[in-house]
């Protein structure tokens, strides 16, 4: 798979993430962690069927304990954190600093054998951040002292996802139907946090159903593996930075479906959001070529 292609397909992963809130909504009122059990579930079963269907399992026994391990809690952690975060602290001031990965992903990056960090990457990152924190603080952000820990949480989540992404590339013989496995494990660690924390309240009608099993085929199933061909094989800085058009998506999405009210905010976010986004490409633009083989980057010579 060619480098610009397997960028696009991790793009898919932006444009499934972009339908999170929506179905959240919709999903009320199942809480986090049940509602986590349910969808990582469908997401592993639709692995196991894809593993099935291609009779990959001998794939699967080759995978490293380790890989396992990295996965399954750079998934799962990610969401806990995330989940934490939020009762700890204000939605907006948690949501904003745990949408610092994005811009995280971009840095890390650039420690990656064969990666290089342009400037257009840097600065294309900064504004889509700007343009995300337009729409996820409406405006206006205010920390407060009493709430450092939820935004020490908040922090982690960032640096969970960040570096589960980068991390990922450096694993890159780990097969895309591994992320089934990650996806079962994060199930039952779930499960059993929902049994010890919260109380099981199921989606109360068809609608909510709907939801739950939509979000466990798109947001939280496929995302992950089309993601995990994107950061492994794709351009991993344009990936970064054009992650924050979920939160832009996601807005427009809501707008569109008469839950949310347009706002010069959200315009103000488009803006910012697009130049990072050009300012990425062109940047990547720039960049010489580059394949993938048996896991590693491969630069084309010159000439």
């Amino acid at each position: 798979m060619t480098r610009a292609r397997a960028t696009a397909v991790g793009f898919v992963a932006v444009l499934l993430w972009a339908l999170l809130a929506l179905l959240t909504v919709g999903s009320s009122p199942t809480p986090p962690l049940l509602l986590n059990t349910i969808c990582f579930t469908i997401g592993g079963i639709i692995g196991l069927i894809w593993v099935q269907m291609t009779g990959s399992w001998a794939e699967l026994r080759r995978v490293r304990l380790r890989v396992y391990a990295f996965g399954s809690i750079g998934v799962f952690g990610y969401h806990a954190l995330y989940f934490s975060a939020l009762r700890a602290a204000p939605a907006a001031e948690a949501g904003l600093i745990a949408y610092l990965w994005p811009l995280l992903i971009v840095l890390l990056s650039g420690l990656l054998p064969g990666e290089r960090l342009r400037a257009g990457h840097f600065i294309g990152a900064i504004l889509g951040f700007a343009g995300a924190a337009c729409i996820i603080t409406g405006g206006g952000v205010g920390f407060q002292a009493q709430y450092l820990p939820g935004y020490g949480l908040a922090l982690l989540c960032a640096l969970f996802w960040s570096s589960y992404s980068v991390g990922s590339r450096l694993i890159g013989d780990a097969p895309t139907s591994s992320v089934a496995v990650f996806c079962l494990l994060s199930a039952v660690a779930s499960g059993a946090l929902h049994v010890l924390l919260e109380d099981t309240i199921w989606p109360a009608n068809s609608l909510g159903w709907a939801s739950a099993l939509l979000l466990g085929l798109g947001p939280v199933g496929l995302a992950f593996y089309v993601w995990d061909i994107g950061v492994k094989q794709g351009d991993i800085q344009m990936l970064g930075t054009s992650s924050y058009a979920a939160p832009l998506l996601s807005t427009l999405i809501l707008v569109l479906a008469g839950i949310a009210a347009p706002t010069w905010g959200l315009a103000l976010a488009t803006v910012l959001i697009t130049a990072g986004a050009v300012l990425a490409a062109r940047a990547s633009a720039k960049a010489p070529a580059h394949t993938l083989v048996e896991g590693q980057t491969v630069t084309p010579p010159a000439g």
